[in-house]
């Protein structure tokens, strides 16, 4: 998968990540069960390929945790925190890991957009917007089986613009942190 390798390279040199998601939890804010349910789910990979790639994921997450991390803005549908994947302990788990790295990581921001919202322009998909150490943004979009890095200027322009408008639905930092630990709470 070249293309993902490109990707991780830039997500791995990013000074900031936008980071939005509709379905899932982010990548970087998965739990090893969370990550290895979805990879299991899929039904497309097998045993050793979703190991490797559950590993993967945990080893790229480094990245928050270095001396100088990306500050990560993620925003994900309120959704994303009640559909159950891989049952009710690892949901449980995933929703108390998001509320731990967004209480203790002080360049971790995690907002989430509550279901009253009804329609509002995310729900198009998921995206990321990084920033370069010398300033430019580019997009990255994850599709079933591929994704894209688009650093056309005026693409990259609307998407901070959709980037905004999504913020604007999204509850504050602290509301978000209330709702994901009292949904943690209903995953018994």
């Amino acid at each position: 998968m070249p293309w993902f390798r490109d990707w991780a390279r830039i997500e791995q040199e990013a000074t900031a990540l936008r980071w939005f998601e509709p379905v899932y939890m982010p990548g970087l804010l998965q739990t090893e069960g969370y990550a290895r349910a979805i990879l299991t789910g899929a039904g497309l990979f097998g045993a050793d390929e979703i190991e490797q790639q559950v590993a993967a994921r945990i080893d790229q997450q480094g990245v928050l945790t270095r001396d100088r991390p990306p500050l990560l803005s993620a925003v994900i549908d309120e959704h994303a925190l009640r559909r159950r994947i891989g049952g009710a302990e690892v949901m449980r788990e995933q929703a108390q890991h998001l509320v731990k790295l967004g209480s203790t990581l002080p360049r971790v921001r995690i907002q989430v957009v509550p279901l009253s919202a009804g329609a509002y322009a995310g729900l198009d998909g998921p995206f990321v917007i990084a920033t370069s150490p010398s300033g430019e943004d580019v997009v990255y979009l994850d599709g079933q089986r591929h994704g894209q890095v688009i650093d056309r200027g005026d693409y990259v322009r609307q998407m901070v613009e959709v980037w905004e408008s999504i913020r604007g639905e999204a509850l504050s930092q602290q509301q978000s942190l209330d709702l994901m630990a009292e949904v943690a709470e209903t995953w018994t």
